[in-house]
């Protein structure tokens, strides 16, 4: 075997194989993805879109916010067929590299036939040297040298040997490795320059691009608000627990990505000193002359007016502060979400004994109803009729006077020729993008059900137990209220306007309490007698029929809602009642049901195992969960805005709160959500409410109440009576102690002890 020689591509033709190599692994994929294409517009889309004044102006303001985007799309297509250039020129480069020793032919460089004579061969070598010798005008010293290796593989032994062999007079090639860099990169001349361009790349622009990274990066919490303005809530929280709303309109108009020291995108203009004075003398309440810093300060007192202004639907001035308008308003709802975090984490702290004060439920509501008050510009003690199109005061009016219309599900279960008289001085074309609108808000069917998952007996709440509620969120668009024949009846109407006023006495929203029917607990007798047994008549009389808006709108899934609730009932009793025995207030019939649980079968028990199973193995994804659900109308939100919700356990007797907020953001058609607490340590009858809450919409929030009959805890097992804990138990009566007790309602007091 010939012995192996090694040679050093010098020549940096391994340079272009990579080059080639990396930006075809580049350019495809960015082509694909990248070329810039023009989103063809559905025509039935279109025709499902608003098309009021405030939306095409919303239109404009978005296709305005981008005004280089022609321009980004013009140099985005010279970069692609740039690069598709450069990769056509390195692989013809590439292809050229050896082309002559692959191609090598020795008859065709000396241009005879295959079976030419020596002599000729001869000949045409002589003839071709006098015109291809370097020392010739017409000299080539490469095409010499293929013409002496052409006439040497046809007339020296040696080499015709070797070109009959190997394809090249010289004999086989010697193994050569190259590096993928330029070839001027290891010339010894160029040293110097490679050595300065290493150090100025790797230790002083690559440390500088991450240490300004990481500066900046280190500002912002994960939902990129500066940690200071957290750190604001913080204190304004902790100070003001029990936080009014324009409270938090102050304190959301303070953050500070509105000061110009801490956010460079601010503009501050010399005519601020003059319209923003103007503007303050148009706003009542405003609360300017506030001493607390930084609510003092001049950018908050700016930032404050504008959303006053924002609310009350002000027009400003186009070039000045409506600019500073669509700004501040479109960072609100990232602010407004972390000021309920930060809420949260005080409760959480308050309950560790970590902070001084415990936040109150109305702080962290209050909280959450900035954001659905900013994105449809709207006071909340305004009418939500009006997040319509064309609707104004004098069409509230007459609807009030004619048919007590006080919320959005009333005036969707309206037939069509009483909304069309309702309103009847807005034209066709107004009055199709009203019922348009409305007919796109969302119906949420919301639903819980209680149950201990950890305990045998999932039905019995213990004391101390993690209590697991399963919130169940169908979503349906209003206009699965159109086209009902039946008009509502007046009653119909005053009875949910009382419920509307009651809501609003527990803060709670007055939105879907027109079409939502509350839970069967809600309405049980609390007794023979006393403060709770108000209207037992009724109750004995309730039939198990399905709710009466999911018998308007012929959906199915409406009227699975009386079994889940009856299911949910049995749940907080601690009872396995069926759909009729639910709503019975009997004592004999309660006594009935708790023998039905004791003498559960074998199969019975796999079943409730099964169904146990299939929900534990059910995980949420909080990584990569969809934020996109519904678009949200909102003319005066200068960005596209998708519906999310919120949905907490609270206890209204004590102002508390017991599960964190969830954010549903991808609520599209059915979500399922659980929130998890600790049942209390005292046996008894407990009420709680779960709360959904809409950050997009007035009058979609919804409450039912949770009644949890607390059952007094199992004594533990005795199988060691070696072990001595009377050590721990001092450690464990403190314990308990720093604990906080949940409320019990007298009245069920009184039940029990009855």
């Amino acid at each position: 075997m010939a012995r192996q020689q090694f040679q050093y591509d010098e020549s940096g033709g391994t340079f272009y194989y990579f080059i080639l190599s990396f930006l075809a692994l580049v350019l495809i994929p960015t082509t694909i993805y990248s070329w810039p294409r023009k989103k063809k517009e559905d025509p039935e889309k279109l025709k499902q879109e608003c098309q009021c004044s405030d939306c095409l102006k919303k239109k404009t303001i978005l296709a305005s916010a981008d005004p280089y985007r022609a321009l980004k799309s013009v140099l985005v297509k010279a970069i692609l067929v740039l690069g598709w250039i450069l990769l056509i020129f390195l692989t013809y480069r590439v292809s050229q590299f050896d082309y002559e020793m692959a191609s090598f032919d020795p008859f065709e460089i000396l241009k005879i036939e295959p079976t030419s004579s020596m002599a000729e061969i001869k000949k045409a070598y002589r003839k071709l040297s006098v015109v291809l010798h370097p020392d010739k005008e017409t000299g080539d010293e490469k095409a010499f040298m293929m013409l002496t290796k052409a006439y040497q593989a046809l007339t020296d032994e040696v080499a015709k040997a070797n070109y009959e062999k190997y394809g090249n007079p010289d004999g086989p090639g010697a193994m050569s490795f190259g590096i993928a860099l330029p070839s001027w990169i290891v010339e010894k001349e160029n040293s110097v320059l490679v050595l300065g361009l290493y150090a100025l790349v790797f230790m002083i622009a690559l440390p500088s691009v991450v240490g300004m990274w990481w500066y900046r990066s280190i500002r912002y919490s994960g939902d990129k608000v500066l940690l200071n303005t957290s750190h604001m809530y913080f204190h304004f929280i902790l100070k003001t627990p029990h936080m009014l709303l324009k409270r938090a309109l102050m304190v959301l108009a303070a953050s500070l990505e509105f000061d110009k020291r801490h956010n460079s995108q601010v503009i501050e203009r010399q005519s601020d000193n003059e319209e923003v004075p103007a503007l303050i003398r148009q706003l009542p309440n405003l609360n300017e002359k506030c001493k607390e810093h930084p609510l003092c300060r001049m950018y908050s007192i700016k930032t404050r007016a504008i959303l006053h202004a924002h609310l009350s639907r002000i027009p400003l001035n186009l070039e000045t502060l409506e600019k500073d308008r669509q700004f501040i308003v479109k960072k609100c709802p990232y602010l407004v979400q972390e000021m309920v975090s930060c809420v949260h984490q005080i409760v959480m702290l308050a309950y560790a004994r970590r902070a001084p004060r415990l936040p109150s439920i109305e702080t962290i509501e209050n909280c959450m109803k900035m954001s659905p008050m900013i994105i449809q510009a709207l006071w909340e003690f305004k009418s939500p009729l009006l997040q319509l199109p064309h609707i104004t005061e004098d069409h509230l009016y007459f609807m009030n006077k004619k048919r007590h219309i006080k919320n959005l599900q009333q005036f969707a279960q309206l037939s069509s020729e009483e909304s069309r008289h309702l309103l009847k001085s807005l034209p066709d074309f107004e009055y199709e993008n009203v019922m348009k609108v409305l007919g796109q808000m969302p119906l949420v069917d919301f639903s819980i059900r209680c149950e201990v998952i950890d305990d045998e007996n999932t039905n019995v709440v213990t004391a101390g137990a993690i209590v697991t509620v399963t919130v169940t969120l169908i979503r349906q668009d209003m206009k699965t209220l159109f086209g009902n024949s039946k008009v509502p009846q007046k009653q119909s109407i005053k009875d949910d306007e009382e419920r509307v006023e009651e809501q609003e006495g527990d803060g709670v929203g007055v939105g879907a309490a027109p079409i939502k029917k509350q839970a069967p607990w809600s309405k049980m007798r609390k007794g023979k007698g006393g403060k709770g047994g108000k209207k037992p008549g009724s109750n004995q009389k309730r039939k198990p029929n399905p709710p009466k808006n999911a018998a308007a709108s012929g959906n199915t899934d409406m009227q699975e809602q009386s079994k889940l609730n009856s299911e949910a009932d049995s749940d907080a009793d601690g009872s396995d009642l069926d759909e009729k025995d639910s709503v019975s207030g009997s004592e004999d019939e309660n006594d009935k049901q708790t023998k039905n649980i004791s003498s559960l079968t074998v199969d019975d028990d796999d079943e409730e195992w099964e169904k146990l199973q299939a929900k534990l193995n059910k995980r949420e994804k909080f990584e990569g969960k969809s934020r996109i659900s519904h678009t949200v109308h909102c003319p005066f939100f200068p960005e596209e805005k998708q519906e999310y919700w919120w949905t907490y356990i609270c206890d209204r007797k004590s102002r508390t709160l017991l599960t964190a907020p969830y954010y549903v953001t991808n609520l599209v058609e059915r979500e399922e959500i659980q929130l998890k607490f600790t049942a209390p340590r005292w046996p008894g009858v407990y009420t709680f409410t779960v709360c959904l809450r809409s950050d997009s919409y007035l009058g979609m929030d919804q409450q039912q109440e949770l009644k949890l009959d607390v059952q007094k805890a199992p004594a533990p097992p005795t199988e060691h009576p070696q072990w001595d804990l009377s050590e721990s138990e001092p450690e464990h009566n403190d314990q308990q102690e720093s604990l906080s007790d949940y409320p019990t309602d007298t009245s069920d007091e009184e039940e029990n002890s009855e």
